[in-house]
């Protein structure tokens, strides 16, 4: 008896994702974004070969407590919305360049902060 691979690939039944497999390949990702810098949803999604950003911030909402999540940000600089306090902490502690605006508010500064991988 042939033996069956411990996962699927990155397929499964004829061409569409693997749930799992993208679940595990956008955490990968998310891991691999060094201290201070950050990528976007889209950027992410790109690294997978997709455009799928919803589906990147489908993980990060699911299983985005297990990674560094502030890492991860919309592609105006700002973070998960609900999340912009705790996220400005750790940019804080991780010397993540920020951008303020004059009103006091802030976003990360992705001309210098974006990670590509």
């Amino acid at each position: 008896m042939p033996e069956s691979p411990a996962r699927p690939g990155p397929e499964v039944d004829g061409g569409s994702p693997d749930p799992d497999d993208w679940f595990s390949r956008v955490l990968e990702v998310v891991e691999s974004i060094p201290e201070g810098r950050v990528m976007t949803y889209g950027g992410v999604a790109a690294a997978l070969g997709s455009r799928s950003s919803r589906g990147v911030g489908k993980v990060m909402a699911h299983a985005g407590g297990e990674v560094a999540w502030w890492r991860v940000v919309r592609a105006s600089g700002h973070p998960a919305a609900g999340h912009e306090q705790r996220a400005l902490e750790m940019y804080r502690v991780e010397g993540t360049p920020l951008v303020w605006s004059r009103a006091g508010t802030w976003r990360v500064d992705l001309g210098r902060a974006a990670w590509t991988g």
